[in-house]
């Protein structure tokens, strides 16, 4: 299915050939990648859980996104509300419009199901341009600090500044 479409940027649902294309070139610019991932994304399609999405640009998958439209995981976990999952944009096309129509597809989609819709987002530098993009969109902190490890960390607790260290933003729709 196709979600937007202008001259530059196609976002559509994900398809099981965008698994290995994404992590190929996510490996070849230096992250960490892992093809189950997409595959997980995929299944959660196939069953109905999630909605997953792939940014094309000349023809090749270049960012993706995926919408949990009842999510029950994290600060909003069943309660409702859809969660915007696992978004990335490729390096190189970064600052084309890429992520931002792939936000707004997401965000159009969640605004089916729900008036409000939320994300965690990681606290590390490498995730610093989306944390810019989510407060440019108008996502607040839900109040209940971070999250490590998929559970509320404590007043005190003890954590690490990686990828499981999260602060869930909300935006209503």
């Amino acid at each position: 299915m196709i979600y937007f479409s202008n001259e530059q940027i196609t976002i559509r649902s994900m398809e099981l050939e965008d698994a290995q294309a994404i992590t190929d070139a996510e490996i070849q610019q230096g992250w960490d990648a892992s093809v189950e991932k997409y595959h997980r994304r995929l299944e959660d399609q196939r069953s109905g859980k999630a909605i997953a999405l792939v940014a094309e640009c000349a023809g090749s998958p270049v960012g993706y996104i995926n919408v949990y439209p009842d999510s029950t995981w994290g600060a909003f976990g069943g309660k409702g509300y859809p969660e915007i999952v696992d978004f990335g944009v490729l390096e190189k096309y970064r600052g084309r419009g890429v992520g931002t129509a792939l936000m707004d597809a997401a965000e159009k989609i969640a605004a089916e199901y729900a008036d409000r819709v939320y994300l965690g987002v990681g606290l590390h530098s490498g995730y610093g341009s989306a944390q810019r993009m989510y407060v440019k969109r108008g996502y607040i902190p839900d109040g209940s600090g971070v999250w490590y490890q998929d559970k509320m960390c404590e007043q005190y607790g003890d954590c690490k500044n990686d990828d499981d260290l999260v602060l869930y933003l909300s935006k209503e729709l």
